[in-house]
């Protein structure tokens, strides 16, 4: 039994969540070498399946806000967060929004060819439409906050009771919200961020991802009564057997 199947069991994720394994594409040797290696595409597959599970597949009121975030740093969760919202651009239909709440490190601006210039804080620190704040990149219902103008009190807007009305704002503008959180063994900002969505996805790194490191998350996220929406296994070179889905 592998060393990831058996995280996956202990972290004993509700028996409604799913597990999504994103494999890590060869990397490409043309151009910047640093940028290669650290930025590969989403398989259009696996993010379409994300999408289908979390949001469209669901028997009951399906979730509208959702944070996405890794147990430690070098996930690959921005990644995946930009692979959901285009899958969902796509093919869902509606407005599709993907906030940058991980002001510790942000990187979808780049991701996206766009700047990180007026968005999230200075949505926390001024009045203006959230509207106002969202740049519309690569589909016509699709925007991306961006984490705006970073200060080194920038995180603790997250916990502001100013952030519980912007999002109540974005409910209002978008059908979906994708919320790129930081990672949660690093930070409680991903535990403040839960509270105000609709559940969370964990994304745990292939054979690096420390076992005591996604079980205490794991045990954060419950005590402060945030539902695991599902777990993706981001990184993986080969994939699990369908045959153990059903035992995840």
């Amino acid at each position: 039994m592998s060393r990831n199947f058996e995280l996956m069991q202990e972290l004993k994720v509700q028996q409604s969540s799913e597990l999504v394994e994103f494999h890590e594409a060869p990397p490409s040797f043309g151009g910047d070498a640093t940028a290669s290696a650290s930025w590969f595409p989403v398989d259009g597959d696996e993010a379409v399946t994300l999408a289908q599970r979390i949001f469209l597949l669901q028997t009951g009121k399906p979730p509208q806000a959702v944070v996405f975030a890794g147990i430690d740093h070098g996930s690959g969760c921005s990644r995946i967060c930009r692979g959901v919202a285009e899958a969902l651009a796509k093919n869902a239909g509606g407005r599709v929004c993907l906030l940058e709440a991980n002001l510790r490190t942000p990187a979808l601006p780049a991701m996206f060819g766009t700047t990180n210039h007026y968005g999230l804080t200075n949505a926390l620190l001024q009045a203006d439409p959230i509207r106002s704040f969202a740049k519309r990149v690569n589909f016509d219902n699709l925007w991306l906050i961006s984490s705006g103008s970073i200060a080194e009190d920038s995180p603790k807007l997250l916990a502001s009771e100013r952030l519980k009305t912007r999002i109540i704002e974005l409910r209002a503008e978008f059908d979906f919200i994708i919320i790129d959180a930081p990672p949660l063994s690093r930070y409680a900002d991903s535990i403040a961020l839960g509270r105000m969505s609709d559940g969370l996805v964990l994304v745990l790194e292939a054979n690096s991802t420390r076992r005591e490191a996604a079980q205490m998350a794991a045990s954060s996220l419950r005590t402060a009564k945030i539902e695991i929406l599902a777990a993706v296994l981001n990184k993986r070179t080969f994939p699990i057997p369908d045959a153990l889905y059903k035992h995840l």
